[in-house]
């Protein structure tokens, strides 16, 4: 089977379980882009229930393969900063990055987002893992029974990412001006990550700019708090070896290498 035919035999399946997405559907083309488009609104807007063997096993396959063809990019392997032994800066699709852990910037519904190919960082995550992380964060939450609040995380398999692991946080919403809580819960995501990565004994997490974006946190102040308590934790005996903050854009490459030297080789890469 190949590409075009596995895309359409779970776009078949996805809609046998989703018959009222048909008349959308059909306005899709058939042709390749258009219906791998098709697979992930589908995937975005299914609600998290358990899932076929058939079409695991095929979705599968299918992330896998386009796991290998994006590049995967060993956390490892990034340079750290000249501020920082423990600290790296890497700008790019955190999809790709084989850490031991990965941050996703979650609502507090944590079952990912709902809106068709949105472009935010939890729609990618959620994409690129399959429907188990989906379902998985369902189990939690169902088991929780409320919310997630604001600076606490969660911890699920990685699936058909890269990285072993996901770590889910919520981050602060800014509606007007920066409070004092919205700071405190901000931090309270970067180190209730780390504190549970510890716990699970992973050495190296990867930290996406949350509640930056749809959330509206100032990205100065944003990163500020991101280096400040990252390296606060860092003076702990901890399994932490080592911090990437993942950046997509210019903003945030730019701000993240003034903080931390990076636009300087460190002492090791030098």
């Amino acid at each position: 089977m190949n590409r075009m035919e596995q895309v359409c035999t779970l776009n078949r399946i996805l809609l046998d379980e989703m018959p009222e997405y048909r008349p959308q559907a059909e306005i899709f083309p058939n042709e390749a882009d258009a219906q791998r488009r098709l697979l992930r609104s589908l995937m975005n807007v299914r609600s998290p229930r358990p899932l076929r063997k058939d079409f695991l096993t095929m979705q599968n396959e299918l992330l896998s393969e386009e796991r290998e063809e994006k590049g995967v990019v060993e956390a490892a392997d990034l340079p750290v900063t000249a501020v920082h032994p423990q600290i790296a800066v890497w700008r790019g699709d955190i999809t790709r990055l084989k850490a031991d852990a990965i941050v996703n910037a979650a609502n507090s519904a944590l079952l990912g987002c709902f809106v068709p190919c949105h472009g935010c960082i939890d729609n990618a995550i959620h994409s690129a893992a399959g429907l188990q992380l989906r379902e998985a964060c369902r189990v939690l939450m169902s088991a929780q029974g409320y919310p997630e609040p604001n600076g606490r995380a969660k911890l699920t398999r990685g699936y058909n990412l890269p990285a072993r692991y996901v770590l889910h946080t919520v981050g602060p919403i800014v509606s007007d001006q920066v409070t004092q809580r919205d700071r405190r819960e901000l931090a309270d995501c970067y180190r209730s990550c780390l504190e549970l990565a510890a716990e699970h004994e992973l050495h190296s997490v990867a930290f996406c700019c949350i509640s930056t974006g749809e959330f509206h946190f100032p990205n100065e102040d944003a990163a500020k708090i991101a280096v400040n308590t990252v390296t606060e934790f860092l003076t702990q005996n901890t399994s932490i070896q080592k911090v990437i903050f993942n950046v997509f854009k210019d903003i945030d490459e730019k701000i993240y290498r003034t903080l931390l030297g990076a636009d300087r080789p460190s002492e090791e890469n030098a």
